[in-house]
């Protein structure tokens, strides 16, 4: 099974058939699913597509391009809405200098708080940083370390830049783009990166893979994906499904300190 760590499936290029999509994803191998919103009233349709399919999981966050939005009010709002049921991550979140839509001081501000947040309700981060690596750094290394890390959405940068993120305890989101002709870097990083740092991801209805480049995204496409992912570093495309859903069950789900707190409870239980 696949676990889907990034899609936007509350988007409008979904109304026509959003159920019937949704429910061919467990048919298909795909289990799990990070719904990611972007904006104010994406957190909220988000959170109802986690409340309706039990597969379905949410990610509570202002994106960069859409943080000229954000004022102390709806920040508030916001911080509510990250102890709702099933919110298992703060994203996505971060700086966009591509579009450059809001303005720069802007964007690092709103990223910095957004941060901050992740620590005060204890959750990871899912960042988006595009034509932005060393603003996306420095803001990282500034702020208070976020405790429970998190993921570089669609990763677009260097190996050495991909370095400098996993030392910092970061994993690494590969999507789509590993397949178009054009991702020299990606597949390097891919080549580079040790599997227990990936997590497979979409960012659908954006970025879908060859053969579908320019079509509308799903996570029905992430075997292409994973196929790829396979080829690159020359593994079975099932240990590529099974660790990088462990990864991300692990920064999501928190299941290692789960099990960790299991395996202490016996040990004390034995002692007893």
């Amino acid at each position: 099974m696949i676990f889907e760590s990034h899609a936007h499936y509350d988007d409008e290029a979904f109304h026509g058939d959003r159920d019937e999509l949704l429910a061919k994803l467990e048919e298909n191998g795909i289990d799990t699913v990070i719904n990611v919103s972007s904006d104010l009233s994406s957190v909220e349709a988000t959170l109802e597509l986690a409340k309706k399919y039990p597969f379905i999981y949410a990610a509570v966050g202002i994106h960069p391009s859409d943080s000229g939005e954000l004022n102390e009010e709806n920040f508030a709002w916001l911080k509510e809405r990250c102890f709702a049921e099933k919110v298992v991550a703060v994203g996505e979140i971060g700086l966009d200098y591509y579009w450059d839509n809001v303005e720069k001081d802007i964007q690092k501000k709103w990223f910095a708080r957004q941060l901050a947040l992740a620590n005060e309700v204890n959750l990871p981060v899912i960042i988006h940083s595009r034509d932005a690596a060393r603003d996306t750094l420095d803001i990282m290394r500034t702020e208070k370390p976020v405790q429970r890390r998190g993921v570089i959405h669609c990763f677009s940068y260097t190996k050495e830049s991909a370095r400098e993120f996993l030392e910092m305890g970061y994993l690494i989101g590969v999507g789509g783009v590993v397949t178009f002709q054009n991702a020299r870097k990606l597949r390097e990083c891919v080549e580079y990166l040790p599997l227990d740092s990936i997590l497979l991801e979409t960012d659908s209805p954006y970025l879908s893979p060859v053969p579908f480049r320019g079509k509308r995204n799903s996570s029905l496409n992430l075997p292409y994906v994973v196929a790829e992912i396979a080829r690159i570093r020359g593994i079975s495309e099932e240990e590529v499904a099974k660790v990088t859903g462990r990864n991300a069950r692990r920064l999501f789900m928190n299941e290692c300190s789960a099990q960790n707190e299991r395996e202490i409870q016996g040990i004390k239980k034995k002692e007893g």
